[in-house]
């Protein structure tokens, strides 16, 4: 058996290739140009690129167990650690807050953010919400049944109030974009603050389903913290997660695999899919010892969290500073995609190529943290 560190590089390898799976779906070229499997499913169903926030809540709760751990180990009272779960759901919310409205001026024409329409949610509020919720439950209630009572139980009752509660002109269990209770309750409560309008995928009711999915990764944290063989652990990863799988299918015939309401369906599939994930990267590289090609994805891992919001600003900025005429395009993203990338290949392409090539740039600068060690964590 290869000789392992305590900490779990599969954890991160996976962590890594979620940030950059996430920066590649984001960041295409043109959204005009995508190949399927880069862009979410219209409404039910999923692609690979609805695979990538459930993915990150997982890994999230895995994280959890580990963290909370060492807190344990440094004497840290239960009332001091939740101290510390409030503060970074607030940091996590508010960091969120900051990157719907960066930049708080416009450059063209010049003028101040209009909070009046400020999105409210998004993908670090609903990751607070989740950290906060979910280590409320982890902490009170740690035994595995207890976390699965939870679970099922957060799952049920969705299930039940998506299905029965009538929404004024659509009426009981209607799961369209627009006639969907989570819809309602959005529009009711964030009027004028929602991704589009009349909608969003990160609204307030939906994240309740969404705290089942770190629920998950919780439950394989703490499967990585018994005294089972490192292949068992392993294959109970493949034998849970595959369960979890098929469940998921099962429940989607009545009510649907679909991200944007996180349906119960969802976390399970998505759930499941990623346990049978990370038991791939656990028994290749942690047991294994397999690690050709999993440097660049450790590093990005190791810096999620600032991968993440360093390169959604970027590329914010990539869309709103202005160029000359002159120049050949009206934004920094327009120059870069026009006149250098869109000439190399068809539009498709060249827009694929946009993304893998800003990818890469980011992978290099968390190489240089990671040399510097470098590590932003809240």
């Amino acid at each position: 058996m290869v000789k392992r560190s305590r900490r779990l590089i599969s954890l991160d390898v996976f962590r890594g290739i979620t940030i950059a799976g996430m920066i590649l779906v984001n960041n295409p070229g043109s959204w005009s140009h995508l190949y399927p499997p880069l862009a979410h499913a219209a409404w039910n169903g999923w692609t690979p690129t609805d695979l990538v926030f459930p993915f990150f809540l997982f890994i999230m709760g895995v994280a959890m167990t580990y963290s909370f751990a060492s807190m344990r180990r440094k004497g840290l009272s239960k009332t001091d650690i939740y101290k510390k779960v409030g503060l970074r759901s607030l940091l996590l919310f508010g960091i969120g807050l900051g990157m719907a409205i960066f930049p708080l001026v416009r450059f063209e024409p010049f003028r101040l953010y209009d909070f009046s329409t400020m999105r409210i949610m998004g993908v670090l509020q609903r990751i607070g919400l989740c950290y906060l919720f979910a280590s409320v439950i982890y902490l009170e209630f740690q035994r595995s049944r207890r976390l699965l009572f939870w679970g099922a139980g957060l799952l049920i009752f969705y299930w039940i109030i998506m299905m029965t509660i009538p929404v004024p002109g659509h009426g009981p269990g209607v799961l369209t974009k627009e006639g969907n209770l989570a819809t309602f309750i959005d529009k009711s409560l964030m009027p004028g603050h929602l991704w589009k309008p009349g909608w969003d995928p990160e609204g307030l009711l939906s994240t309740i389903p969404a705290i089942v999915t770190v629920i998950f990764g919780i439950l394989a944290g703490k499967n990585f913290n018994t005294d089972h063989a490192d292949e068992q652990k392993a294959n109970r990863l493949f034998v849970f997660g595959l369960l979890a799988l098929v469940a998921g299918l099962i429940a989607s015939q009545w009510f649907p695999i679909n991200k944007g309401l996180w349906t119960p369906s969802y976390v399970l599939f998505t759930g499941g899919f990623a346990m049978l994930f990370l038991g791939i990267c656990y028994w290749a590289i942690d047991i294994k010892g397999y690690s050709f090609g999993t440097k660049p994805f450790q590093m990005l891992g190791m810096n999620a969290l600032a991968v993440y919001v360093l390169s959604s600003l970027t590329a914010k900025l990539f869309y709103v500073i202005p160029l000359p005429a002159s120049w050949g395009g009206t934004t920094i993203k327009e120059l870069i995609y026009n006149q250098l990338i869109l000439p190399l290949a068809s539009p498709i392409n060249a827009s694929l190529l946009y993304a893998v090539l800003y990818v890469l740039i980011w992978t290099i600068i968390m190489a240089v943290f990671y040399r510097k060690k470098i590590f932003i964590k809240i």
